[in-house]
């Protein structure tokens, strides 16, 4: 018998169609598109690019496609890839808190890096560092229980809890001391760097904008914090002849399968920024939206909560017995996919689905849009998780990309998605969530799906 069938469910759940901005005006003019842009690349995006497959443009002098098409999308991503290159403006934007780590890296460099750390976040690895995860969620969880009588920032508690998370599994220590300063640094680049202007993107790549300036700045910051927590988890040694306890010694044991080669200190700093943030804004955001989400649905939060109990009765929850949860998350990640842009510039001319690319030419490929695709989604703007449960019809592997696809598909996505699954059922199954003030939370496209604000939760223990 099922969950569903034990607790009484209604079928089909209610409908639940989340708040999104307007769709741009088929007329918007470049300097209001600009001005869009500014705020959230979503604002920029007209109807025609919710329902065809291509949609052809111009971009500061070059052609721009928008791909819908999944054909497109596996030719740009997975047979001819090696030919598509981050763009200008995303390495401006992401280089002075990533470095050269795995997420930018180009070429060979990216070749070395994702084979060293292939081993480290294979599903049997990742299985050594579910404890931290559940030591961390346990933390999180017996904080709200003093947190019951008043308004919760849930955005930041999942913020603090993820980076917790990311510290555990990184250094074998929490981030008590130094979580404060990280998050300083992350909510400083995100709020005043991250969003391009207009030289950003009309300049080339080595032509200094003026955000470069205060770009390298804050790069020497950052830069000599990630070194000093290094130095510090350096310092703290490792057993001899004992296996990796954390990815740091992970990324210290690892070698190129083929040259041998270690990573360099400067390498290993820019790897350690990258998985801290990364893994930890992401699967933040995606939990607040996950969060967000059930508040509009209580039905599917107690469904939710139905299985986490069903799940913590036997003892450890385990994350294979959360099937639900799990639906809920992918769900999540389909109406706001934590990285909502895949942009990529052409190296060489090229041709996808007929359609003619010259050298330089910008491609881009948009989750949040096609995840929302008018032809290949049935109600795609409802939130309906069922539609992730086994058994059901699955979307083709190149319209669903919350992680990205091909070669570059995100090396943390099994990682990701047990620490989500297992926070949300911890979570929903020890408290009942809601929110007091129904004013909508818009998503914000700027670099990550960020929420307009952050609202404030009532929780109840169960």
């Amino acid at each position: 018998m099922s969950i569903a069938e034990v607790y009484d469910f209604p079928v089909p759940p209610r409908r639940v169609v989340p708040p999104a901005p307007p769709r741009a005006p088929d007329d918007m003019t470049a300097r209001a598109r600009m001005a869009a842009m500014r705020r959230s690349a979503i604002e920029t995006w007209g109807q025609k690019a919710y329902e065809d497959d291509i949609v052809k443009g111009r971009f500061f002098g070059r052609a721009s496609f928008i791909l819908n098409d999944p054909d497109a999308i596996r030719h740009v991503l997975v047979d001819n890839y090696e030919n598509y290159t981050r763009t200008p403006t995303a390495f401006r934007v992401l280089r002075p808190m990533l470095g050269e780590g795995l997420l930018i890296a180009e070429g060979r460099v990216w070749k070395h890096q994702r084979r060293t750390l292939a081993p480290a976040f294979t599903p049997r690895a990742v299985t050594t560092l579910v404890p931290h995860m559940l030591s961390a969620i346990d933390e999180t969880v017996a904080d709200l229980q003093g947190k019951t009588d008043g308004p919760v920032d849930l955005r930041e508690i999942m913020q603090r809890m993820t980076l917790e998370i990311a510290g555990c599994t990184m250094f074998s220590y929490g981030m008590a001391k130094h979580g404060k300063t990280l998050r300083d640094f992350v909510m400083e680049y995100g709020a005043n760097l991250a969003r391009p202007h207009f030289f950003d993107l009309l300049l080339p790549q080595d032509w200094p904008t003026p955000q470069d300036i205060p770009r390298y700045f804050f790069r020497r910051r950052w830069t000599r914090f990630v070194a000093m927590l290094v130095a510090e988890r350096r310092a703290a040694g490792k057993a001899d002849n004992a296996p990796p306890r954390d990815l740091f010694e992970l990324m210290l044991a690892a070698r190129d399968p083929e040259t041998g080669t270690e990573f360099t200190d400067d390498q290993l700093g820019d790897q350690v920024a990258t998985m801290i943030l990364a893994g930890h804004e992401t699967t933040a955001t995606a939990l607040f939206w996950a969060l967000y989400l059930l508040t509009l649905d209580p039905t599917t939060q107690e469904r939710v909560a139905a299985e986490a109990r069903a799940a913590m009765t036997t003892g450890a929850l385990e994350f294979d017995r959360l099937k639900f949860t799990r639906a809920v998350i992918d769900e999540t990640m389909r109406l706001y996919p934590p990285a909502f842009l895949i942009a990529r510039a052409a190296r060489a001319a090229d041709t996808v689905s007929g359609m003619a690319v010259a050298k330089g030419d910008i491609v881009l490929m948009a989750p949040w849009l096609l995840h929302r695709n008018e032809k290949r989604w049935s109600d795609p703007n409802a939130f309906m998780p069922q539609r992730f449960m086994p058994g059901s019809s699955q979307p083709d592997r190149f319209a669903y990309l919350p992680f990205g696809v091909g070669a570059r598909v995100c090396i943390g996505a099994h990682f990701a998605i047990i620490e989500a699954t297992l926070a949300l059922a911890k979570i929903i199954g020890n408290f009942r969530v809601t929110l007091p003030k129904h004013d909508p939370v818009m998503p914000v496209g700027v670099v990550t799906t960020q929420p307009d604000h952050s609202p404030m939760f009532r929780i109840a223990r169960r």
